[in-house]
């Protein structure tokens, strides 16, 4: 009876034992997410900081010329004219509104895609991401980058005013002595059309980024998946691998959204518009044609920007995982 007892209580204590490492595993998994989270969102912060340094003059000719067609022949030209009338500094025009497009964008982005993979993964019945093909990823990025289009849209809105400020004043000779700065066109926007006035062409940013990130995560992990060695997981395509999967993704995701990206842009840029993108795209092929959409060599600027965008803003984040795992 005595070993019986002891038995029993000594089973009960293994039990006890048993539950309480589950329950200590299932803190520690949840605590390592966290900070992994916390590590892509650092990640992010420092890639689309980063972003703005390299690419924000090849972001200004594209506006330019998304902007104001007729006013350029082509990349070269639009590069002489800023150079010209605007200075090194007008390159750089919107750098600060940039800088917090993407850092929200990419903060955002990333963070919600490892939240958003799961729920694909659970409603396929996976159950890890690692799992999930290259339609399943791509569906992730696209629900992701719904939640970034409202942080991108306000600071883009911004963005390309700055960017398109000196052709606005030519075209309105009542504003040429006044000096714009990203203050005080918030402060403008806010006092004409409200806090509402930020999102002028939300529709626009989220028709643009949703089939984007799905094109870009589809092409991008779809690629990593390819050049992996056979038999091992696509984390292990190696550096190479990694710069054309992003190399890819960045030219898939710009090919898709460029039309998109012309009409967010003209009509964030001209204040008057009160049309939705679908009405803008409609005018825009009757006054100039299917052509304005890849007016000149844009696609190719969207595409260099994107490709150095992506290979920072993956290294950055992959960089930041290293360090976390290689210091846990």
């Amino acid at each position: 009876m005595h070993d019986s007892g002891s038995s029993t209580r000594h089973g009960a204590g293994l039990s006890d034992s048993s539950g309480n490492d589950v329950s200590n595993s299932s803190v520690a998994r949840k605590h390592s997410e966290t900070r992994i989270h916390a590590v892509n969102f650092l990640a992010g912060t420092i890639g689309g900081a980063a972003t703005v340094l390299v690419g924000q003059p090849l972001d200004t000719v594209k506006v330019k010329m998304q902007t104001s067609p007729t006013e350029f022949k082509g990349m070269t030209d639009c590069l002489k004219k800023i150079y010209r009338f605007e200075g090194l500094r007008g390159l750089y025009a919107g750098s600060m509104p940039a800088v917090t497009a993407n850092v929200a964008e990419n903060s955002v982005l990333f963070l919600c895609y490892g939240a958003v993979q799961r729920s694909v993964a659970y409603c396929c019945g996976y159950k890890t991401t690692e799992e999930l093909g290259i339609f399943g990823n791509g569906m992730a990025g696209c629900f992701a980058s719904f939640f970034s289009s409202f942080t991108l849209c306000p600071t883009e809105l911004i963005k390309v005013r700055l960017q398109a400020a000196q052709e606005t004043k030519a075209s309105n000779k009542s504003s040429q002595s006044v000096k714009i700065n990203g203050f005080t066109l918030t402060r403008q926007i806010y006092r004409e059309e409200g806090f509402k006035g930020f999102f002028r062409g939300i529709g626009s940013t989220i028709a643009r980024e949703m089939p984007g990130y799905f094109f870009f995560f589809a092409g991008y992990e779809g690629t990593r998946l390819l050049l992996a060695p056979p038999g091992r997981p696509k984390e292990e395509c190696g550096p190479l691998g990694t710069i054309v999967a992003g190399a890819v993704g960045g030219l898939s995701l710009w090919t898709v959204i460029y039309p998109f990206d012309l009409v967010k842009s003209r009509t964030q840029v001209q204040t008057t518009a009160t049309k939705n993108f679908v009405l803008v795209m409609i005018d825009i092929i009757k006054a100039e044609g299917n052509f304005a959409f890849h007016f000149g060599i844009n696609i190719i600027i969207c595409g260099m920007y994107s490709i150095i965008k992506i290979l920072i803003n993956k290294y950055s984040i992959n960089f930041g995982l290293n360090f976390y795992s290689s210091h846990v």
